[in-house]
């Protein structure tokens, strides 16, 4: 007997696998009982699908390897409830003008990540996932998604219905322990007696800023003191990082060439340390300055919104389980530093995207000096997972708050804390 799985990285996805199939049911069940036309972008999609044969074939068997028993999403038939690439497409036209709300019993963050759940962990899922005319279309609907989500007409989920509104009771309670005990409104800049608490959009509300004091900058004027780039939980620290390595086995080793996108500046940390920590549903998603440097280069590395390695099976938590793998294959920023402190030097921010999270926005530009805690960009739409990639012979001491890295942990550490000392 399957037992409902418990925990999912982040609070992205249900924490319980019958909350996610509650959803797609209910889901195919409102675009049947109201089907729509296709949107532009939907249509583009399909056609797509339709007009190349390799990508035909995928969207087809990746549902077909989908398993015909228990948890894998079975109707009454013992079919996936997803059950062919024509329900994707109407599932994903009915996400184009939605925003999400707010489920205490599984957010559903990820609602395009929902659908393609079991499809991503099959073979042709794999190989779609990575297919460079696969990742354009679906670019192409996230920005279009984005288009919404930063529109004033997404606001309608920022309300205080108790249960699936943004200011709600349930939304507050749990927004509050994520945030270490302190109460939205004086943490946020906002205004409570303000429509939608003053926020014009959800991207607006996504994005939200802190109030001025509210995560001090440790140690400014030290900059031996490295400081939390992202409020994250830490996820792992590797050291003696391979130039090349097999990143999709189950270890997902770091290849710092793949992960650098072959820079020409990605030899100068090979036999490094890297650190990785995973941004939470409900957290903060703007990426902040560790030290005190000039930006030597920063620009966005296209790549797979879908993509797990095989290596986690059918991973229910896809792609939260394949989070080393992603680095290297997934949308990413890339922000070289080039520290003040000589017993750093240079270093790079690599933000990463994870399916629906990943529009990275830049906001520093090549040459600027940076220091401690200013603000280098911002994930829309979420926020998942970055790391922080230093040279060999740095001698790093981190401090990690007490916690344990790890795919299982839930408790962030602060940004703008102190995250490691050099020397």
């Amino acid at each position: 007997m399957n037992k409902a799985r418990t925990h999912r990285s982040g609070n992205w996805l249900p924490a319980n696998q019958k909350v996610l199939d509650g959803f797609l049911k209910d889901l195919i069940k409102d675009v049947t009982a109201r089907p729509e036309p296709l949107h532009p972008i939907i249509e583009d999609f399909k056609a797509l699908i339709e007009n190349d044969a390799q990508v035909y074939m995928l969207f087809h068997q990746m549902f077909a390897q989908v398993p015909r028993k228990p948890p894998y999403n079975k109707d009454p038939t013992g079919k996936p409830e997803v059950r062919d690439y024509r329900v994707m497409l109407r599932l994903f036209n009915a996400i184009m003008t939605r925003a999400p709300e707010y489920n205490r019993t599984g957010l559903v963050g990820f609602p395009i990540n929902a659908i393609l759940d079991w499809p991503m962990g099959t073979e042709a899922g794999f190989a779609a996932f990575l297919n460079d005319k696969i990742n354009a279309q679906l670019r192409a609907m996230l920005d279009e998604w984005a288009r919404f989500l930063g529109s004033k007409d997404s606001v309608y989920v920022l309300n205080k219905d108790p249960k699936k509104g943004w200011f709600g009771k349930d939304a507050m309670e749990d927004m509050k322990k994520v945030n270490f005990g302190a109460d939205f409104d004086p943490t946020f800049q906002c205004d409570p007696d303000a429509p939608h608490h003053g926020f014009t959009s959800w991207d607006d509300f996504f994005t939200r800023q802190f109030r001025p004091g509210v995560r001090p900058i440790a140690s400014p004027d030290d900059n031996k003191v490295i400081v939390n780039a992202c409020e994250a939980a830490p996820f792992r620290i590797a050291k003696d990082v391979k130039a090349l390595d097999r990143f999709w086995i189950k270890a997902q080793p770091y290849s710092l060439n793949h992960l650098l996108a072959n820079d020409s500046l990605a030899p100068q940390f090979v036999g490094g340390t890297i650190y990785q920590a995973f941004l939470s549903a409900l957290s903060y998603h703007r990426w902040h300055c560790p030290v005190d440097g000039t930006v030597v280069k920063a620009y966005v590395q296209n790549g797979t919104y879908y993509s797990e390695t095989p290596a986690e099976g059918f991973d229910p938590s896809g792609p939260n389980e394949s989070q080393g793998y992603i680095t290297e294959v997934a949308t990413r920023a890339m922000i070289f530093i080039e520290a003040d402190n000589p017993d750093i030097g240079l270093m790079c921010v690599v933000p990463v995207g994870m399916a629906e999270v990943s529009t990275c926005q830049i906001t520093v530009y090549e040459g600027q000096h940076v220091k401690k805690g200013d603000q280098l960009g911002m994930f829309h739409f979420g926020g998942s997972t970055h790391c922080l990639i230093f040279r060999p012979g740095v001698k790093l001491t981190f401090d990690l708050h007490g916690l344990k890295p790890g795919i299982n942990q839930t408790v962030n550490i602060p940004v703008n804390s102190r995250i490691a000392t050099v020397g």
